[in-house]
């Protein structure tokens, strides 16, 4: 067991013994809440008698608004500036929450909204969209990515979902037959064409993917009705997985048998989304899960007791295990090329408690001299999937001017 490890076993513990206590009488609840804390101590914080001078930008982005809104329908597009998430604001409101694209032109809600029910049933049918609202419930916070999240990197964004269970609708559903699986297909009609985009938003689901993942059909964000760019006036939330799963303006349920081709979406991102090639049929596709993944998301320059430090603070999301083994490499530039011999360090300060939504991170760094530097994340632990992070994906580069 780790030090880190055995010190969150300690205290949790102790925090256990509290609840007893507090049968026992306050004081000796507070005797045991004195132990706790001296156990788990807050990390100590170099930066708490220092004074920020300035946040530095990453190259490649400075110069231009991270936050924007570009295009319309199949290109619209809504990236978000990742510097600006601190501990209070990692929900994101829906009017900045991503936008991978925009809702089609031709989208009606003046009319009733109903979802079809096809395929190998014993009775197609439609359910209401009020059917949905009734049986909607607080699903908690959940970190949606697009799977071609580049540049600035601000194609992802977390917020609390309010929905149903999938598996919930599925069960009010006669199959024809046993071991089906299910073809969620979104309203995609868009009168206009987007280079690079195909038209057509569906995806298929084995029944146990559905359930493992805890997917839901999304009424509400952050507690207030879908709007219409985030699929009013329901979508799908796979947690976990890439956000070209999490199918917008659902209106239809089909289920499907084991030879269902995969749809137009599952072919547009199957290299996104870490496929063998791009598979024939839907049963090939890999699960479009999002791993632990890690990067810096700015860089802020301190003056601490008379000198120069700084600190990176950074997130941590996907996956399905939380970790202490969060490391960080800075890979100085020198004549157009960075070193490939740089050290890893432990990560200064992360407390990674849930792989539902994102972990903010901070680290203290001392350049040993001016100049460009590439920040990369790892994993220190080998039961731990990093494919992006072992590619150098979510890398950035800064450029330091004084140590």
């Amino acid at each position: 067991m780790t030090h880190s490890s055995r010190r969150q076993f300690l205290a949790g513990s102790c925090r256990a013994g509290t609840a007893v206590a507090l049968g026992l009488g306050d004081r000796w609840a507070e005797s045991i809440g004195r132990i706790a804390r001296l156990l788990d101590p807050p990390p100590l914080d170099p930066f708490a008698n220092g004074r920020k001078l300035a946040s530095l930008r990453f190259m490649g982005e400075t110069g231009r608004r991270l936050e924007r809104r570009t295009g319309r329908g199949l290109s619209g597009r809504y990236t978000i500036d990742l510097a600006r998430l601190d501990d209070d604001a990692l929900v994101i409101p829906q009017e900045r929450f991503f936008i991978r694209t925009a809702a089609p032109d031709r989208l009606d809600l003046t009319k009733p909204w109903r979802v079809r029910v096809r395929g190998l049933v014993e009775r197609p049918d439609a359910i209401p969209i009020e059917r949905f609202n009734e049986l909607a419930g607080p699903r908690g916070v959940h970190l949606l990515e697009c799977s071609g999240n580049v540049g600035s990197f601000g194609l992802m964004s977390a917020a609390e979902w309010d929905g149903v269970p999938v598996t919930e609708i599925l069960d009010t559903l006669k199959p024809a037959r046993d071991g089906l699986n299910v073809l969620v297909s979104g309203f995609d009609d868009h009168s206009g064409e987007a280079k690079g985009s195909r038209r057509g938003a569906s995806w298929v689901f084995t029944r146990e993917q559905l359930e493992q993942t805890g997917a839901f059909f999304a009424t509400r964000m952050n507690g207030e009705p879908l709007s219409r760019d985030h699929g009013q006036p329901v979508r799908l939330i796979v947690p976990g997985w890439y956000g070209c799963t999490c199918i917008k303006w659902v209106d239809e349920i089909r289920l499907v048998g084991d030879g269902q081709r995969a749809t137009s979406q599952m072919r547009e991102y199957a290299r996104r989304t870490h496929q063998r090639g791009e598979p024939r049929l839907a049963r090939d596709y890999r699960p479009a899960e999002i791993d632990l993944a890690a990067m810096p998301i700015r860089v802020e320059k301190w003056r601490v007791d008379g000198g120069i430090v700084y600190r990176v603070v950074g997130i941590l999301w996907g996956g399905t295990k939380t970790t202490d083994a969060l490391t960080i490499r800075f890979s100085r530039g020198v004549d157009g090329a960075f070193q490939r011999n740089a050290r890893d360090y432990r990560v200064d300060h992360c407390e990674h408690t849930t792989n539902q939504t994102w972990t903010l991170w901070w680290h203290a760094w001392k350049p040993t001299a001016p100049g460009e530097y590439r920040i990369t994340m790892h994993i220190d632990d080998p039961a731990i999937r990093t494919r992006r992070l072992d590619r150098g994906y979510y890398a950035r580069t800064v450029e330091i001017d004084q140590v």
